[in-house]
């Protein structure tokens, strides 16, 4: 049971980091009009990533500064992931393997 939950805990941590991958990526190509977000697909697929990355960048928004005018909350997100991933797996990781 320990290593199911371990193992989904990464996977979750891992999908997440994706997420923001594609993110962050879908709104430079929206910034260089290489993707139209006129056409409802781009749209749908632009306003979802938004709907499920904000609210975790929207408090390191309030931190972060804009380094000239470049967004880095998304870096800084995937790191602190990658440091919990590294704690969890550390620490509490050791203890739900006896479990």
């Amino acid at each position: 049971m320990g290593i199911a939950i371990v193992w989904l805990v990464n996977q979750v941590i891992g999908l997440i980091i994706l997420v923001l991958i594609v993110q962050a990526v879908i709104s430079w190509l929206v910034a260089f009009n290489v993707i139209n977000l006129s056409h409802p697909f781009a749209r749908n697929v632009v306003s979802f990533l938004d709907a499920v990355t904000d609210p975790m960048l929207r408090p390191l928004r309030r931190v972060v500064p804009l380094l000239g005018g470049v967004d880095i909350t998304p870096i800084v997100l995937i790191l602190l992931l990658g440091f919990v991933r590294v704690l969890f797996n550390a620490t509490i990781a050791r203890a739900l393997y006896g479990f």
